[in-house]
C-alpha cells in the first residue's frame, strides 16, 4: 500500500479553508474512488484527472485508488482540486518526490490533455494558503497576475500538469509573476459635463465626502444618471487593503481581467431594474455567488428607475445597508460577502414623468403608489434626498462647471479629516460611525441639535434618521474645514432629508 498527499483550498464566499488530499493505492481491480463530500463537478474530476495523467505521459496506477479530501465534513465544490488530486496520485505512485509537496498548495482545473485551467476565487485561495503558513502556491499561469497580488508567499504559475511534474522532480522552473501591475483606470465622465443642477452637484460632493447614500428624483433627461455615473470619479483610490478586498470579491465572481488584475478604483455597479433578489444580494445554486451589492463593495451601487424594481429586491438591501455585509445561508453553511457600498437611487416623480411637474396627468393615487415601493424603513436609510428640477437655458451656460479633479481634491481633504477623527475607532468615513458614538462621545451643543430634536418631537424624523442627519452635518463641517458642526451645518443636513419628503 502506498500513500500520497497534496493540499488545496476550499473557498466559500471570500473565506477559504485548507483541504488536505490523501491518495491511497491499494490492491484490487483498477478503479478510482473519491470521498469527502464532493459535488457533481468534483465527482467528474475522476475522469479528468485520470486522462490528464495518462496524456501527460505518466502511468496510471494499476490498482484501487482512493482519494480522500479532508476535513471530510466540509462540502467540496468545483474543479479547483484537480491539480492537487493528480499530484497526490503521482506522489502515492512514487512518480514524483514528495519534498516540495509538503509546503505547496495546488490550485487549478485540469483538461483532458493535462492543461491547467483557471478557476474562480484564486485570490482568496492564495490568501488562505498564506495565512495557513504554507510557503508556496501553484496556480494556473493565466491567473498568475491575480495570485501575485498576495505578498508573503511564493506564487508559481503552471500551464500544464507536465510542467508541475518536471518542477517537482527538480528538472525545470515554473513561471513567476511580474513585478509591475497596471492600475485600474478611472471610468465615467467628468463632472464638468453636467451643467446647472448646482444643488444636486453639491449633494453629490457631500455624499462622496462622507460615504452617504443618495436619492435623486426628477423628470427624465434632467441628469440623474449623469450625476450618478460621475460619483466614482470623486472618490479617492482604494487603499491597499481595500483593493485586495474588492479584488477578492470580483475574483470569486469571475470578473477580473488579465489587463487589470488589481482593482484600485471604487467600482461602479448599475444592475437593470428587472434584476432579481438573488442577483442583487447574492445567491444561486451550489456556491452562493456575490451579488450586485457585494460587487459594489467600497464603490457605488446605482439603481436607476428604482421605482420599477420589485419591492422584494429593494427590501433585501436593508440589512446590507445597515451592516455592510451579506450572509447567504445554504444547507452546507453560510457564505459571507462584504457589502459596504454607497447607494444612489434615481427615480421619476410619477409614471408619466413630464418635463414640468404641472403637466402631470397621473391620478394622485397612481403618483403616490409609484414611489410607494420605496418603503419607509428603506428611505430612512438614505442620507440625502434631492429633488431635481429643470432650468431653462442651463444647457447653454457660458461658464464651465467645476471638474471632477477640483471637487475630488475637496472630497479628499474632507475624507482625510474624517480619517484623523475616527482613526482610534477604525472607521474611515462619517457614514460608518455608529449613532451612539455621535450622541455620547462627540455630542454637539444643544443649539446645533435643536432642529433635530424638534423634528423628533413632531414625528418628522426617526431616531435612525436623526443619526444620519448628524453624520451628514459632520461631513458638511469637514468640507468647510471646520472642527465641529455648527447649527447651519445641522440645518443643511436636515434640509437634505425634509425637502426630499415633500
Amino acid at each position: 500500500m502506498a500513500l500520497g498527499r497534496a493540499y488545496s483550498v476550499a473557498v466559500a464566499g471570500v473565506d477559504g479553508q485548507l483541504v488536505e488530499i490523501e491518495a491511497d493505492i491499494g490492491q484490487g481491480l483498477p478503479s478510482l474512488h473519491l470521498v469527502g463530500l464532493p459535488d457533481t463537478a468534483l465527482q467528474e474530476s475522476r475522469d479528468r484527472v485520470r486522462s490528464a495523467v495518462v496524456n501527460t505521459g505518466e502511468k496510471w496506477p494499476d490498482g484501487r485508488v482512493t482519494l480522500a479530501l479532508s476535513p471530510a465534513t466540509l462540502p467540496k465544490i468545483g474543479s479547483v482540486y484537480d491539480l492537487a488530486l493528480a499530484t497526490a496520485v503521482l506522489d502515492a505512485a512514487g512518480a514524483v518526490p514528495s519534498e516540495r509537496l509538503a509546503q505547496t498548495v495546488l490550485l487549478g482545473e485540469l483538461g483532458l490533455d493535462g492543461r491547467v485551467r483557471r478557476v474562480r476565487g484564486i485570490l482568496p485561495a492564495v490568501m488562505t494558503a498564506r495565512n495557513a503558513g504554507y510557503s508556496r502556491v501553484i496556480v494556473p499561469q493565466s491567473a498568475l497576475a491575480e495570485a501575485g497580488l498576495v505578498a508573503g508567499i511564493e506564487v508559481l504559475g503552471a500551464v500544464s500538469l507536465r510542467t508541475v511534474i518536471v518542477w517537482l522532480r527538480g528538472e525545470g522552473m515554473l513561471a513567476e509573476p511580474e513585478d509591475t501591475m497596471p492600475d485600474t483606470p478611472r471610468k465615467g465622465g467628468d463632472l464638468s459635463e453636467v451643467v446647472g443642477q448646482d444643488e444636486a452637484r453639491w449633494a453629490l460632493e457631500v455624499a462622496a465626502a462622507g460615504g452617504h447614500h443618495l436619492l435623486l428624483t426628477g423628470p427624465p433627461g434632467i441628469g440623474k444618471t449623469m450625476l450618478a455615473q460621475r460619483l466614482p470619479g470623486l472618490l479617492p483610490p482604494l487603499t491597499e487593503a481595500e483593493a485586495l478586498e474588492v479584488t477578492a470579491i470580483h475574483s470569486v465572481a469571475g470578473l477580473l481581467s488579465d489587463e487589470h488584475p488589481l482593482i484600485t478604483m471604487p467600482p461602479f455597479v448599475a444592475p437593470h431594474h428587472s434584476t432579481s433578489a438573488s442577483a442583487m444580494v447574492g445567491g444561486g445554486s451550489g456556491t452562493a455567488r456575490p451579488g450586485a451589492v457585494s460587487r459594489a463593495h467600497r464603490g457605488v451601487l446605482f439603481l436607476d428607475e428604482c421605482a420599477e424594481i420589485a419591492t422584494k429586491v429593494l427590501e433585501a438591501m436593508r440589512t446590507p445597508l445597515e451592516e455592510g455585509e451579506v450572509r447567504i445561508a445554504r444547507r452546507d453553511g453560510v457564505a459571507r460577502y462584504p457589502a459596504r457600498f454607497q447607494l444612489v437611487l434615481a427615480a421619476n416623480p410619477c409614471p408619466c414623468a413630464p418635463a414640468r411637474d404641472v403637466d402631470c396627468i397621473c391620478a394622485p393615487l397612481a403618483r403616490r403608489r409609484y414611489l410607494g415601493k420605496l418603503s419607509g424603513p428603506l428611505m430612512d436609510r438614505i442620507d440625502i434626498w434631492v429633488p431635481m428640477h429643470g432650468h431653462s437655458g442651463a444647457s447653454f451656460a457660458a461658464e464651465e462647471a467645476e471638474s471632477s479633479a477640483v471637487v475630488r481634491r475637496r472630497v479628499a481633504a474632507a475624507r482625510h479629516a474624517a480619517v484623523q477623527r475616527w482613526k482610534d475607532y477604525g472607521w474611515a468615513t462619517n457614514a460608518e460611525v455608529p449613532g451612539h458614538i455621535l450622541r455620547q462621545r462627540f455630542r454637539l451643543p444643544h443649539e446645533a441639535t435643536a432642529p433635530i430634536e424638534a423634528a423628533l418631537r413632531l414625528g418628522r424624523l426617526s431616531a435612525r434618521g436623526a443619526d444620519r442627519a448628524i453624520r451628514v452635518a459632520w461631513t458638511i463641517c469637514d468640507l468647510r474645514n471646520a472642527d465641529r458642526p455648527s447649527a447651519q451645518d445641522v440645518l443643511a443636513a436636515l434640509n437634505f432629508r425634509q425637502r426630499g419628503a415633500q
